[in-house]
C-alpha cells in the first residue's frame, strides 16, 4: 500500500514535536526550556557582634516613702518636689503646739513622781528604824515598803510617758532618712495628715545608684549561659548599656547583679537587675529605658534574611545539593535581629550552599543553576 505525500508529512511533523518535547522537558524549570540561574552562597563561620535589647524600668537604689508618726496639720513645708536633700534634713513641720503642751505635762508628772518617790523612800527608812526598835509592827513596815515600791513604779511610768512625749514632739519635724531626691508632694501647708493615711507625704529616692529591672525569657538566659558558662555566671557577664527614652545612650555602663531564681510560669521569663552609677542625677526613679547586652559569636553561621521564607512561624531556606537540585530545609535562629541577617543555631553547617534570591519561585526538588558562588564573609 502506498502512502501519499500529503499523509506522510503530518505524521512526520507530529513525531518530531513529540521528540523535541521529550528532550526539552527534563530542563523546563521556567517554562522556556532552560534551567534558571539563582544566586547561591556558600556558608562559612563568621564573627558576629550584636546587642540584645530588653525593655527596662528604672528605680532608685532606695525609694523610701515618707510618712508622719503623729497626726496634725502641716504648718511648714521645707522642700519642693525634685529637691535634693540630705539625711536628717527637715522636710515637713506638723503643728507642734499640742505636742509641746503634752511634753510639758509629762515633764511635770515626772517631777511630781520623783517627789512622791523620795517621800516614800524616807518614810520606808523611818519605818525600818521604828520596827527595829519594836515601836511599830511588821505590818506597818511592809505597808511603807509597798508605798515606796508603788512610788518608784509611778516614777518609771511618768518617765516612759515623758520619753513618748519627747518622741512625739520630735516627730512633728519630719526628716529625710537618707540622701536623695524628693518625689511628688500631694500635701501642702494646712493639710491634715496622720500615720494611718494611705498616701505618704512624699517619697525620697536614693539616686546615687540606680537599679534597672528587666526580664529575660528562659531561652535567652540559656543562650547567655551557653556563651559565658554557668559557673560564676554573673561575674562573667559583660557590662551593659542603657538606652534612654529619648533614644540616647546613657554614658556610664552598668552591671547585671541579680537574676531571679524562679521562672514566671505565666510569662516564661525571669527578672533581672542591673546597677548603674548616677553621679549627675540624670536617671530618675520611675523612668524607663532599654537594657542593651553585648553578645558575640566567633563561629556564627549567618544567612541573609532575604534567603529565608516562613511557614507557620518556622523558617526555611533552600539548600543546593551536589546534583543541582534544591531541598527546603528548616532552620532555627537566635533571638536577634539586625535587619539583615539571621544567626542560625541549627539546620545548617559550614560548607552548605543556599539560594539567596528568588526563593519564593523555588520548589522542593527543583533543578537550578548556580549563578555564582558567594561567601558570607
Amino acid at each position: 500500500m502506498k502512502l501519499t505525500k500529503n499523509f506522510i508529512q503530518p505524521i512526520a511533523g507530529a513525531m518530531l514535536c513529540i521528540f523535541l518535547f521529550s528532550c526539552g522537558g527534563k530542563n523546563a524549570q521556567n517554562g522556556s526550556g532552560m534551567v534558571r540561574e539563582y544566586a547561591v552562597m556558600t556558608l562559612q563561620p563568621d564573627a558576629m557582634e550584636w546587642y540584645s535589647n530588653y525593655p527596662a524600668a528604672i528605680k532608685g537604689k532606695r525609694d523610701i516613702e515618707i510618712r508622719p508618726n503623729v497626726s496634725g496639720f502641716i504648718t511648714d513645708l521645707r522642700v519642693d518636689e525634685g529637691s535634693v536633700v540630705r539625711k536628717g534634713q527637715v522636710l515637713f513641720v506638723i503643728d507642734t503646739v499640742p505636742y509641746k503642751a503634752a511634753l510639758k505635762v509629762a515633764e511635770t508628772n515626772v517631777e511630781v513622781a520623783k517627789a512622791s518617790t523620795e517621800t516614800a523612800r524616807l518614810t520606808a527608812e523611818n519605818k525600818r528604824e521604828l520596827q527595829r526598835r519594836d515601836i511599830i509592827s511588821e505590818y506597818d513596815l511592809q505597808m511603807a515598803e509597798n508605798s515606796y515600791a508603788s512610788a518608784k513604779a509611778q516614777l518609771a511610768q511618768a518617765e516612759a510617758q515623758l520619753v513618748n512625749a519627747r518622741n512625739n514632739d520630735s516627730y512633728t519635724r519630719v526628716i529625710s532618712p537618707l540622701d536623695g531626691v524628693v518625689g511628688e508632694i500631694p500635701f501642702r501647708v494646712g493639710s491634715l495628715v496622720s500615720p494611718s493615711s494611705a498616701t505618704p507625704l512624699t517619697t525620697v529616692s536614693d539616686n546615687s545608684e540606680m537599679y534597672v529591672y528587666f526580664s529575660m525569657t528562659e531561652r535567652q538566659i540559656l543562650e547567655l549561659v551557653a556563651q559565658y558558662g554557668a559557673e560564676n555566671f554573673l561575674q562573667k557577664l559583660p557590662t551593659v548599656s542603657l538606652k534612654l527614652s529619648d533614644g540616647s545612650i546613657y554614658p556610664l555602663k552598668g552591671r547585671i547583679e541579680t537574676v531571679s531564681g524562679i521562672i514566671d510560669t505565666q510569662t516564661g521569663s525571669s527578672n533581672m537587675r542591673a546597677t548603674f552609677e548616677n553621679p549627675n542625677r540624670l536617671l530618675r526613679s520611675g523612668g524607663s529605658g532599654v537594657i542593651m547586652i553585648p553578645m558575640k559569636n566567633d563561629h556564627a553561621i549567618l544567612v541573609p534574611q532575604k534567603a529565608t521564607y516562613e511557614i507557620q512561624d518556622k523558617k526555611f531556606v533552600y539548600v543546593l545539593n551536589d546534583d543541582s537540585t534544591v531541598t527546603s530545609t528548616e532552620i532555627t535562629i537566635a533571638s536577634i535581629d539586625n535587619g539583615k541577617e539571621y544567626m542560625v543555631t541549627s539546620g545548617l553547617k559550614a560548607g552548605d550552599r543556599i539560594v539567596t534570591e528568588g526563593v519564593n519561585t523555588l520548589k522542593d526538588g527543583m533543578t537550578i543553576k548556580a549563578a555564582g558562588s558567594q561567601n558570607n564573609q
